[in-house]
């Protein structure tokens, strides 16, 4: 369970996170690329805050991954710049894609479909929820 504080730091993080990595799309002027941080966990010690991504196109999303992950260290120092006022220390940043919208994809394709997963339960990926 996140505490209040865990919440607040997440918040930030992942407001300045958005300013950053859409600031460098467009400076750097890759066009059809939109990055969107969906989801910011922070953990209770505030040293790891976990990073999920959303990309679009998907065809592109592990290649950008790959490449936030490489710059990962110049990430966290543009954001320690823009949160000195806010943090005194900047959790470490781990970057994660996030799927839960092709999951949600895949079951609303699945019900249209004939091969009704509701109907089948074997259709059905199992999935590990958080």
């Amino acid at each position: 369970m996140e505490t209040n504080r865990q919440k607040k730091i997440g918040g930030v993080i992942q407001k300045d996170l958005v300013d950053i990595l859409q600031g460098e799309v467009r400076k750097n002027g890759v066009s059809n690329l939109v990055i969107s941080v969906s989801k910011v966990s922070v953990t209770s010690d505030l040293s790891v805050a976990t990073v999920y991504l959303s990309v679009f196109p998907q065809e592109k999303a592990q290649e950008t991954l790959d490449g936030i992950k490489s710059n990962t260290q110049l990430i966290k120092h543009d954001l320690a710049q823009r949160v000195s006022k806010q943090l005194r220390r900047v959790p470490n940043l781990v970057f994660f894609i996030d799927d839960s919208l092709d999951y949600i994809e895949k079951i609303d394709n699945a019900l249209k479909n004939q091969e009704n997963p509701i109907e089948n339960r074997d259709l059905l990926e199992k999935r590990k929820f958080q």
